[in-house]
């Protein structure tokens, strides 16, 4: 079996994408960040004393997929063309989705990855003042389109 991010000595290396055409492509991930009810409550009521706490991790979302290079090392520097990061207030936290858009040469899963990993991060510094058992639960890409292999959606 060979792996693409390690060279013949098995050293890491970045996959060489010069040869491929650029195409459309996306990708979304989602992530649940887990409270209180008390911070649920604040979070609803706007009452959280940092401030608007979802339109922090929004932006920090899509700041954050923009900037997946500088963070992940063997990622490429891509066209970001859209981010779209969506969150909602559930029952027992915050449900946040993003998907990720480019027209390059290789997928943008870590983007959206990142896109929703710094958002629920975003959250957590919002409200651990608050709530000391804030939990980052869940991480996952929900679906990608384009590239060589095509589209995937996971399966509920």
């Amino acid at each position: 079996m060979s792996f693409t991010h390690l060279d013949e000595s098995g050293n890491a290396r970045m996959v060489d994408v010069t040869g491929k055409q650029p195409t459309v492509r996306a990708a979304s991930a989602r992530a649940f960040v887990a409270m209180a009810a008390e911070t649920v409550a604040a979070l609803r009521d706007g009452a959280v004393p940092k401030g608007d706490v979802l339109a922090v991790a929004r932006i920090a979302g899509i700041q954050a997929a923009k900037r997946t290079p500088e963070l992940l090392p063997l990622a490429h520097v891509i066209g970001v063309h859209g981010v779209v990061v969506d969150l909602q207030i559930q029952e027992s936290g915050v449900q946040i989705a993003a998907t990720v858009r480019t027209a390059d040469r290789t997928g943008v899963e870590m983007e959206a990855l990142t896109a929703v990993t710094v958002a629920a991060l975003s959250i957590v510094d919002m409200v651990k003042g608050i709530d000391r058992t804030v939990t980052i639960a869940e991480a996952f890409i929900t679906a990608k389109e384009g590239g060589r292999s095509g589209s995937w959606t996971r399966q509920a």
